[in-house]
């Protein structure tokens, strides 16, 4: 009997051995044999697979090479340094090839028509591609992430806090967070001068990400900033942590072990998530003694009271209730974009009004008609800002934080461009090199490398020669939901900034733009101020 019994373990151990390798030999052989066969029959090339790793270490290869290089700062061609592989890819196989990101296939798409098919589908043929624990921890599964019925009814609760009408009402708030910055600006710049007129050197970059994580604290928690400020120091460490890993090969399971960096992401997300429960409960119970005006009339709260409404019907469109783990999904969603990518606009925005001063002036001569000095800000005069908000969407052309899009196809599928078309295998990642696509001379123009902010003077449709050629915030129904919060924002900062002072880049700025997540410099942004005669 025993002997039999053990016969029958073995046999089981072994059918279950079997079974794991045809599983591993089907996924990490036949399937990228299969997939790169059936796109080489359809001129799609790209550089070959290699077992298990696909291409993840000739692109670290090509990362480490680049990553010494410094620019000119009078250059924007930052391509070379943050995305060296798809340059390199791009002028040996084309706008369109294929590459493997460990053993998945990923469809470089650089043209306009098929990255506009995939950003406008509606039918959920390509869907938001796994992160991977890391970067989920940071960032939730909120409206990222989320797809179909799901992404909808997200969508239809979070909406109501991002209205223009509610997004003015934070002018004000946005405007102190910057005084406070600004005020220490100008005390640093008096006390050089020894109490007159002075220049102050300051590095800006991180100041912008204190000042974008005090306004997003301020109007998304409201009277709880504080708790907010903690959230914002715990996902910088979970950003950490992403970035650290983003090249990895992701192997299912491998992000449940107890090893040294998942103990501390669980640790962080433990942390934030009881911070953020902590904000609701108050909010939550403060609503069930004073109704709806215990939610409070901050991102949050909106967000809770549009919930509340839609489970119980009075939301158009029917119960489309969150659950307590998906609102907290979505306050990491909006927290983290929130401040971090505002801050890199603002950053980024600096340095080419820094370098370009004569455009500088004119954003002064504009501020100062629409919000005079001593004069609150409010949405209304922020929104007469045209030449701010052109500067600002050619920063978001020329350096924009997120320089890649990534999609999956979620059934066999085609790609329609120009005289191309493509037959999408199902589990395809899509990737939408927006960084290069922001370059196409053939749709920008011959000066796509360069800083023109009239390029915009007839609106972002009108910018280029493809009417979706801008992909800073997205295109089609899955456009960020915070882009008018964000450029609310920045025009905010500047208009403060602008009427104090003059700025240019210090001269011991090191032009390296970098990708840790976001595009950021990669040593910081050192710029002079000079206060402006009072």
């Amino acid at each position: 009997m025993a002997v039999a019994a053990l016969g029958l373990v073995v046999v089981a151990v072994a059918a279950v051995l079997a079974t794991w390798l045809w599983a591993a030999a089907f996924h990490l052989v036949w399937r990228p044999y299969a997939v790169g066969k059936a796109f080489r029959r359809q001129g799609i090339r790209g550089p070959a697979y290699r077992f298990f790793v696909g291409n993840n270490e000739e692109t670290k290869a090509m990362r480490v090479a680049t990553a010494g290089d410094v620019l000119d700062r009078a250059s924007h061609d930052i391509v070379p340094r943050v995305l060296p592989q798809y340059k390199a890819w791009m002028s040996s196989y084309g706008k369109v090839f294929l590459s493997w990101t460990g053993f998945t296939p990923s469809l470089c798409v650089g043209d306009h028509d098929m990255a506009k098919q995939i950003l406008s589908n509606r039918a959920g043929l390509f869907g938001k591609s796994d992160p991977g624990p890391n970067i989920m921890a940071l960032l939730g599964k909120g409206l990222v992430f989320t797809d179909g019925e799901d992404w909808a009814r997200h969508r239809r609760v979070v909406h109501p806090a991002f209205a223009m009408d509610k997004l003015k009402s934070m002018a004000r708030t946005m405007e102190d967070c910057a005084g406070e910055v600004v005020r220490a600006w100008e005390a640093r710049a008096e006390v050089v001068a020894g109490g007159g007129v002075g220049v102050a050197t300051v590095e800006v970059g991180q100041q912008f990400v204190e000042l974008t994580a005090d306004v997003i604290s301020h109007t998304a928690f409201g009277s709880s900033y504080k708790e907010g400020k903690e959230v914002f120091l715990a996902q910088r460490e979970l950003q950490g942590i992403a970035f650290a890993t983003i090249n990895n090969v992701r192997v299912r399971g491998l992000g449940n072990l107890p090893t040294k960096m998942n103990v501390r992401r669980w640790q962080l997300e433990r942390k934030v998530r009881g911070t953020l429960m902590a904000i609701i409960d108050g909010r939550l119970a403060a609503a069930a003694k004073e109704g709806a005006t215990g939610y409070g009339s901050d991102l949050l709260g909106l967000m809770l009271e549009a919930n509340t409404n839609a489970s119980s019907g009075t939301h158009k469109g029917g119960a489309a209730m969150m659950s307590m783990d998906e609102i907290i999904d979505e306050c990491k969603t909006f927290f983290f974009a929130g401040h971090d990518t505002t801050s890199h606009l603002l950053t980024w925005a600096v340095f080419l009004l820094g370098t370009h001063r004569d455009w500088q002036s004119k954003l002064r001569d504009e501020v100062l008609k629409e919000c005079s000095t001593g004069t609150p800000l409010h949405g209304d005069a922020l929104n007469k800002l045209k030449l701010t908000t052109m500067v600002l969407y050619e920063t978001l052309r020329l350096y924009g934080a997120v320089i890649m899009m990534a999609r999956t196809a979620t059934a066999d599928t085609e790609l329609v461009g120009g005289a191309m078309s493509v037959k999408v295998p199902k589990g395809t990642m899509t990737m939408i090199p927006i960084a290069i696509m922001h370059r196409d001379e053939a749709v920008w123009g011959a000066d796509a490398g360069e800083f023109n902010p009239l390029r915009f003077k007839d609106g972002v449709g009108k910018a280029a020669k493809h009417p979706s050629a801008m992909l800073a915030f997205s295109f089609g129904p899955r456009a960020c939901i915070g882009q008018d919060f964000a450029m609310l924002e920045a025009k905010a900062t500047l208009a403060v900034i602008l009427r104090k002072f003059e700025f240019e880049v210090a001269p011991e700025y090191v032009h390296a733009p970098a990708e840790f997540l976001t595009l950021q410099p990669k040593t910081g942004l050192p710029v002079r101020l000079r206060l402006l005669d009072r």
